[in-house]
């Protein structure tokens, strides 16, 4: 089955060639901010040309009609691991010790593929959890296309400080493969340049974790290591992002100057009104949280929230009422790849409008992981399109029912 989606998607890209003029034709199309009745969208030249009410076909263009259908901007996943697979198939741990990279490679070019055709045609990739740097790998491949799949923005293998992270439990002297790359404060530039030499997006350091007493998340990196990622990173033009889930954490890393708070758990609303204040968006990674609870036996409709799913019910909650800017990125890898939207559906019951979740996905995303080419339909931008059956402003269902997908004014997906 999979060979034949394989076959679907290679067919499906000669539909449209990034040279030719298309007009597309929907009932409505959401620009990223708005949504417009009677709207058509031109493209050519693996770019949006016209959108707007009125807009024609040229001579010669091809005409897509779409109808019953809301063209929106391709979706932005801010958080994911496409070297990862859902923790009821396999536990991290014997992902890092027992999968060969060979295997995880593979398994993340089929997770990219199930992500382009859910309609999500840009992914940051926030780790590979002990495969080093194959999500470079893999972004290269796809640019190549060797593999369809989104466009990448990688982290490598993220950093942590020295005896913080797991795999754990072994004996002294016991050397296992980690999940990512330690550093300490004589270390972190170095790493940072290495990694930076090794095709990074983006820097990800792990603000806290799980390393207390009784094995409850601590901070790690003091402030000024983390500035000193920071200041480096930024030198040669990229940001750094923190997993922080403790109000401690948290504050080291927005005061140090990272773009974005990975998880933020334990937040409070003094570290909500600081990261307000400084700009700092929140990717609150509530459908892995949820995933992690139903793993554990939680049957959600039937049984209490777990104190970990009721807690991203309050930060989630502070986080808005303290005006943070919100992405969408749900940890997708922690569940399944393709399912991406499952985050979405709970920003909603969280509390959000679904026209807010739709932004977050497409023109916050662009704007918090600065990329100006995408998440809007306008004039200028890469033609990331994708269009959904429904209305998902009404109901976000919509998204589960993708009919459409072009990447850079190429059709990769038409039913």
């Amino acid at each position: 089955m999979r060979h034949l989606v394989l076959l679907s998607i290679l067919a499906a890209a000669t539909l449209a060639d990034a040279g030719e003029l298309t007009l597309l034709v929907p009932d409505r199309v959401f620009d990223g901010e708005k949504m417009h009745e009677g709207w058509s969208v031109l493209v050519g030249d693996s770019k949006i040309a016209e959108a707007g009410p009125g807009v024609r076909a040229p001579d010669g263009a091809a005409v897509v009609e779409l109808p019953g259908s809301t063209l929106m901007p391709g979706m932005i996943e801010g958080h994911s691991h496409i070297l990862l697979h859902p923790y009821d198939e396999t536990s991290w741990n014997d992902q890092v010790l027992l999968e060969s990279t060979a295997e995880r490679v593979v398994r993340a070019s089929m997770h990219v593929q199930r992500t382009l055709m859910a309609g999500f045609t840009t992914m940051r990739d926030l780790g590979t959890e002990g495969a080093g740097y194959a999500d470079v790998g893999v972004k290269q491949a796809i640019e190549k296309g060797v593999v369809p799949g989104p466009r990448l923005l990688v982290a490598g293998p993220a950093i942590v400080a020295t005896g913080s992270y797991g795999p754990k439990g072994f004996r002294a002297g016991v050397s296992v493969p980690l999940g990512a790359q330690e550093a300490d404060a004589g270390e972190l530039v170095r790493v940072v340049r290495e990694q930076i030499g090794n095709g990074v997006d983006v820097v990800k350091v792990y603000a806290d974790y799980r390393w207390g007493p009784n094995g409850e998340a601590m901070p790690t990196f003091s402030e000024d290591e983390i500035r000193s990622a920071v200041a480096t990173a930024a030198s040669s033009g990229r940001p750094v992002s923190a997993h922080a889930a403790t109000p401690e954490g948290m504050r080291r890393a927005v005061m140090a100057g990272v773009y974005s708070i990975e998880h933020g758990d334990g937040g409070t609303p003094e570290v909500f009104r600081l990261m307000a204040a400084r700009g700092v968006a929140l990717f609150p990674t509530l459908a892995a949280a949820e995933s992690y609870a139903q793993y554990a036996g939680w049957k959600k409709g039937a049984d209490p929230e777990p104190e970990r799913v009721a807690l991203k019910h309050r930060t989630f909650a502070m986080a808005r009422e303290a005006g943070v800017v919100i992405g969408m990125g749900g940890d997708v890898g922690v569940y399944d790849h393709g399912d991406n939207a499952d985050e979405m559906d709970l920003m909603v019951e969280y509390g959000m409008q679904p026209i807010e979740v739709l932004r977050a996905a497409t023109s916050v995303n662009a704007d918090v992981l600065r990329l100006p080419d995408r998440g809007r339909v306008k004039a200028g931008l890469l033609a990331d399109l994708v269009a959904v059956q429904g209305d998902p402003s009404e109901d976000l269902a919509s998204l589960r029912h993708v009919a459409f997908v072009m990447k850079g004014g190429v059709v990769v997906k038409k039913k």
